[in-house]
């Protein structure tokens, strides 16, 4: 069994800042990916930011949160941070954690996803 849980959203005013957290628990050999995502009411789910274990440890970023939000993560403890500046009404949404996981049986999926936060940005 293995568990995503999200923490940290919340409301904010333009310009501010929030940090979100991502714990992953149970059986789990190794993270490779983790990432966040979004979805804006009436909106389609988006990438937000990537952190990949492999091909270099690369991250990605969609373009509209270039310069303003960083992804990190602790393999060791299996957590991922989102830390939001300058935060923009356009950035109101649901926050969901996903993850690629091998388990400790060596099976693999990147369908692993947490409970997802809310963040508003509002005046």
């Amino acid at each position: 069994q293995v568990q995503l849980v999200e923490s940290g959203g919340g409301l904010v005013r333009p310009g501010g800042s929030l940090r979100l957290s991502c714990k992953a628990s149970g059986s789990i050999l190794m993270i490779d990916a983790m990432g966040w995502y979004r979805q804006a009411p009436g909106k389609q789910r988006e990438l937000v930011a990537l952190s990949r274990r492999s091909r270099g440890g690369r991250t990605e970023y969609a373009d509209s949160v270039k310069g303003r939000f960083t992804i990190s993560r602790d393999n060791a403890m299996h957590t991922m941070t989102l830390q939001m500046n300058n935060l923009k009404p356009e950035d109101t949404g649901v926050y969901y954690c996903n993850a690629d996981i091998l388990r400790q049986d060596y099976t693999r999926s990147n369908d692993y996803w947490g409970q997802g936060t809310q963040v508003t940005v509002s005046s």
